[in-house]
């Protein structure tokens, strides 16, 4: 009954649970030997390569137009592109910061409003269990994914093996919220057994803010993204399990899985 009470303080169970994430973010960077990053690149870049060569591989047409996400496993695959960046028409990018990547290699912008297909969107996730339902929004761009994935006609999803779990939730829930109403959201998301934490400083590309939960049970991920998508102010959930991903590339230590 205490811990129910202590929950409807919505500002102290914030304050409290974004103390004990700074704390087990600090263990998490203590604790990694030196050699494991680089193995999560390698296995990123595997990733990222198997889906270019995928796209080239009579997928993809010469001048065509591909959606390309955010975050450290897509760096990789807008790295790769450069190589072959003349035979991309253009990009619809999911955030600011790959639109500056793929500007900086040669492949032109456009809006999704000036585009009629798009054939292909290329995004990693945070986590992907093997029915290719999708946690994503640690970069805080999950809006701007999910327009662009919902608008290609294929979704390939690029992870190293270490973002592939049997049920979603060990990582929390990044859920984007129009900030007079993050608040509001919390009380909602505590009522059904979360741990919302502001992610403080963080303002997303659309001005607004970001409520990591923890402690969800996601034993159904299409009718949990339905149900969190009517609390009013949400803007986003970064559940993608409505519209999955098609296909899981998975970068291994000795190659790539597809799931």
């Amino acid at each position: 009954m205490k811990r129910a009470q202590s929950f409807l303080r919505v500002g102290f169970v914030v304050e409290y649970a974004r103390s004990l994430d700074r704390r087990s973010r600090r263990e998490v960077i203590t604790m990694s030997a030196p050699g494991d990053a680089h193995r999560s690149d390698a296995k990123k870049q595997r990733a990222a390569q198997a889906a270019l060569d995928h796209l080239l591989d009579g997928h993809l047409q010469h001048g065509a137009i591909i959606g390309v996400g955010t975050g450290s496993t897509v760096n990789f695959f807008v790295d790769a592109l450069a190589a072959c960046r003349d035979r991309i028409g253009g990009a619809v990018s999911s955030s600011n910061a790959t639109t500056a990547r793929l500007e900086a290699i040669g492949i032109k912008i456009l809006d999704l409003n000036e585009v009629d297909t798009l054939g292909f969107y290329v995004d990693g996730a945070d986590e992907a269990t093997r029915a290719r339902h999708l946690i994503k929004g640690g970069g805080a761009a999950l809006t701007r994914e999910k327009i662009v994935a919902a608008a290609a006609s294929h979704f390939l999803c690029i992870v190293d093996d270490a973002k592939v779990v049997t049920r979603l939730g060990k990582f929390p829930l990044p859920i984007e919220v129009i900030p007079m109403a993050r608040s509001l959201v919390a009380r909602q998301l505590v009522a059904i057994g979360g741990r919302p934490v502001w992610r403080e400083g963080c303002v997303t590309d659309n001005g607004n803010h970001i409520l990591d939960v923890h402690d969800l049970v996601i034993t159904d991920p299409p009718a949990l993204e339905q149900q969190l998508n009517q609390i009013a102010g949400v803007v986003t959930v970064g559940l993608f399990a409505v519209r999955p991903a098609d296909r899981l590339v998975i970068g291994t230590e000795h190659g790539v899985e597809l799931a």
